[in-house]
């Protein structure tokens, strides 16, 4: 079977790069085209001696694909969206471009102007588990961020079961290369090795996408406090969430059922029986969730770990490539954790 050609704009970035070590062992897509704006006229393999499967030259545009994954920076990126759309070409952005529904909200956290407000109300959120029949009949699906997919995942099921207080604060510890290849002095190995700090404190850029995704699962208005932390580390997010139960006798049995009922069907999302570490999700697209109770307050308490490059990033759009073309879900993907 001829596999079907897909590209990559922006291939030098993390997800970049972390796009192009998916694909090439895809069993039905050749990566055959990438642009990357450091690299032009380089082959990919002479820039990251870790794909040198790959044979390719970086192209200052996109040739002929029947699909791309864009892993430009919020703005540039809608353009370069905008252009391959108008190619007919479908379109994973993995910018923040096209998450917000609201023009207005996007000026507001992103300070700019939106490039192609007149594609918010098409473009599908990519958060398979909770959009995935939209997303399969989409010609553009705006890929979740980082925090927002461990997040979102860890409290759906619990606030669309109607258990919890709509009060909920979500604490989350993300690895050094969620904030890309540029340089900036928080990201230096001394300043980030040997700490943990917490950061954005009078609000994150994806907070808005956070409480966006959930309200739509309640009728309830939603209160939420969203606090990241960078902790020296290269991969992997771990997301804490608390909120008041709104039954106290809810236990922790009828908790734990409720989560595994809701992604009893899902591929990519693990209801576990104990809390789960980051390396425990290394390069691969797993999603490992445990939730509880703290019986002496009646709280609920869900962790969730995720590589924040794969199924934060390159892999959930991959899941979402492979709806968007038929392909079942879970090809290319179906990989185990680098453990330890």
């Amino acid at each position: 079977m001829k596999r079907i050609k897909v590209g990559i704009i922006n291939v030098t970035g993390y997800t970049g790069m972390e796009l192009a070590r998916l694909l090439c062992r895809h069993p039905k897509v050749k990566l055959a085209s990438v642009t990357g704006r450091s690299a032009i006229g380089n082959k990919l393999c002479q820039i990251f001696p870790h794909l040198s499967d790959i044979d390719l030259i970086v192209q200052p545009e996109l040739e002929d694909v029947a699909l791309a994954f864009s892993a430009m920076p919020h703005k540039a990126s809608a353009e370069g969206v905008l252009e391959a759309l108008e190619r007919g070409i479908k379109v994973v952005d993995l910018s923040a471009d096209f998450r917000l529904k609201e023009a207005a909200e996007y000026q507001l956290w992103y300070q700019a102007s939106h490039p192609a407000p007149q594609l918010l109300a098409e473009a599908v959120y990519g958060l398979t588990e909770l959009n995935r029949s939209q997303i399969a009949s989409a010609r553009l699906v705006a890929n979740p961020g980082c925090y927002p997919t461990g997040a979102i995942l860890a409290l759906a099921p619990a606030v669309e079961g109607g258990i919890i207080a709509p009060d909920i604060i979500i604490d989350s510890k993300s690895g050094v290369s969620g904030a890309g290849r540029t340089l900036t002095l928080n990201t230096h190995f001394s300043e980030a090795n040997e700490n943990v700090s917490a950061y954005a404190l009078d609000g994150h850029r994806h907070l808005p996408e956070i409480v966006q995704e959930l309200q739509k699962l309640t009728p309830e208005t939603l209160s939420i406090t969203f606090l990241p932390h960078l902790v020296p580390m290269t991969r992997g997010i771990l997301t804490s969430c608390y909120a008041q139960l709104l039954r106290g006798e809810t236990s922790k049995e009828e908790v734990k059922q409720l989560y595994q009922e809701f992604y009893r069907d899902e591929p990519f999302v693990k209801v576990v029986d104990f809390p789960p570490g980051t390396k425990q999700t290394w390069g691969n697209n797993l999603c490992l969730i445990y939730a509880t109770i703290d019986s002496r307050t009646g709280r609920l308490i869900v962790i969730s770990c995720l590589d924040n490059l794969v199924k934060g990033g390159a892999g959930q759009a991959i899941q979402n490539m492979n709806l968007m073309l038929g392909f079942p879900e879970t090809a290319g993907l179906e990989m185990p954790a680098v453990y330890p």
